[in-house]
Order: structure tokens, then sequence, then C-alpha cells
């Protein structure tokens, strides 16, 4: 690969290959299984790459996609994606069965690669992104790509950290957003105010009840006269006359809700981070591999996307 000016992208995998398999039409390779999630997250990669030249690549894994401690803190956190569980096995996220039985191959085809491909125990991919996020803050620009708006709550101008999100582009039209984005579209100034925010306002599709009665009008408008939810919170304790009436109200009804939510949606910035290189590959890590996967499930095309933006070809 041609040097390059350093930069880190993290990947959201889950993010994307669910994206890949709901938007890539299915294809049932010759080894019977279908691919669509394994094709078309291997070409996100190579079209990433082709855009964003990156010297530092890694791929972040849910090794725990609804942890402990955000159960505890807040029971109905994802909640509703849990999979009904049968007498001999644990219940484990809603998941395609088409879907799951690609998960290993993807595994596989990084492994092959050479893409770092980097979990914690206990935690989200989102965490991964936090801490490697926070760890290269300033050392070099860091892009995350991901559909998930939680990610937000890290961009950061100063240190050159934006989101690539793909929930409406994809990975070939998305909106990079940066705190201009951020301030245009809700309304407060940085990614920590955004997360701020968004503890207020809640957000369904995580199992995140808000303030009821706030919405993200009223979220934001509050984030950004009181500057953080903290100061928000000091305010409403020391009788601020200019929160009354409904507003206080729910507010104040909201206090355990408010003293769990920002542990959930914060995510991790400081986990340990493993001792794993992850420079972009300067070559195919295990070719044998690579042509069991490409001659199994016919991805050979794929496999070359990534190879020639890689710049390994």
């Amino acid at each position: 690969m041609p040097s390059h000016a350093p930069r880190l992208l993290l990947l959201d995998s889950a993010s994307l290959y669910f994206r890949a398999f709901f938007g890539v039409p299915e294809v049932i390779g010759p080894s019977g299984v279908p691919t669509n999630a394994v094709r078309g997250l291997l070409d996100m990669i190579a079209s990433l790459v082709d855009r964003s030249h990156p010297t530092h690549l890694v791929a972040c894994w849910d090794n725990d996609w609804r942890p402990a401690f955000r159960v505890e803190a807040i029971p109905s956190y994802k909640a509703h994606r849990v999979a009904e569980a049968g007498d001999d096995e644990l219940a484990g996220e809603q998941v395609p069965e088409a879907l799951g039985v690609q998960v290993p191959i993807i595994e596989d085809a990084l492994l092959a690669l050479g893409i770092a491909r980097v979990g914690f125990d206990g935690h989200e991919a989102d965490d991964v992104i936090g801490t490697y996020a926070t760890a290269y803050s300033g050392r070099m620009p860091v892009d995350i790509v991901t559909g998930d708006r939680d990610l937000f709550q890290l961009v950061d101008d100063a240190n050159e950290i934006r989101v690539v999100y793909t929930a409406r582009g994809g990975v070939r039209s998305p909106d990079v957003v940066d705190q201009s984005f951020i301030a245009e579209k809700y309304g407060v100034p940085t990614g920590l105010a955004y997360a701020d925010m968004a503890v207020l306002r809640g957000d369904t599709s995580d199992g995140l009840p808000g303030v009821a009665g706030i919405g993200e009008k009223t979220a934001a408008k509050l984030i950004t006269t009181y500057g953080t939810l903290e100061a928000l919170r000091a305010a409403i304790d020391g009788g601020d006359t200019a929160l009354k009436g409904a507003q206080r109200a729910r507010l104040e009804a909201a206090t355990d809700y408010l003293d769990a939510a920002p542990r959930v949606v914060a995510v991790v910035k400081d986990a340990p981070l493993p001792d794993v290189d992850v420079s972009v590959p300067a070559t195919v890590a295990d070719p044998a591999l690579m042509s069991k996967l490409a001659v199994e499930h016919g991805l050979t095309s794929s496999f070359d996307r990534v190879i020639s933006a890689l710049g390994l070809a």
C-alpha cells in the first residue's frame, strides 16, 4: 500500500454486517451457505479503504452485545432484542439464521486478510471503539464507521475524531459527522453534549425510556442551557426557578433513571487494549485460508477487491 498520512479506521462490525445482510441480495455460495453479509462487508471494507486510505484498521467486535453492567443499571436495555431460549440453550440476540451462519465466515475472512478483529469480554463493540478512539486521540485522525448514533458522543473536532455514519447512505454516501453536523442536526455543540441529550431523550431501539415528556428538541435545549446533564440536575436540586411546572415534575420523577442511564449511554473509553497490531496489513496473513474460503463460498471477487484496496496485489 502506498505511504499515507496516519489514520485509524474503526469498524462497528456488527452494524456493517447486519446492514450488508439486509441490503445485499441473498447469494448462496458453492458450500450451500448464504454469503450476502460476508460479501457485503468485504465490499464495504474495500470501499472504505479506497476512500480514506487508513494506516490502521480495526474490526471492532461485540464480545457481549448486552453487557451485564448496562443491564444491571437499566434492566430494559436491549431486552426486546433477546431471543427466547429453549431448555438447552442460553438466550441470545435475535439474529436471522441465514446471518448467524455467516458470522464465523466473516471472522475467518478477517483473519485470512490480516485485519485486526478486537473485542473485549463483557463489552460491546461500542466500548472497543471508544477505547481505541481515546487511545489514539491526538496521535492521528480517527474515523468511526457505524450506523449507530450512540457513537456520536465520541466526535471531537480538536482531536480529529469523526463518525462515518452509514444509516442513510451506506458506506458509499455516508454522513460525515463532526461537531458542526451535531450542532446543525441536534442543536448541541459537542459529542459529550450529545450523550447528555441522548440520556434525556432516551432510545426505544435500545430499551432506554428517557424522561417522559422530554423529546429531542427539549432535551437539546436543556443541555445547551445548562451545559451538562450534571449541571441540569444540580439546578433541579437547587430549586432553579427557570425549571418549573410539568417539566420540573417530569425531571424529578425520573431521578432513578437519570442516576442510572449515563452508565448505560456512555461508551467505555479505558478498557485494557490487547497486544494486537492494528496496522493495515502489508501482506495477506493466511493465503491458504483465504483460498479455501474463496473456493468454498465463492468469495474470490470480494477478496480481490479488498486486496486491491489494501495494495496487497
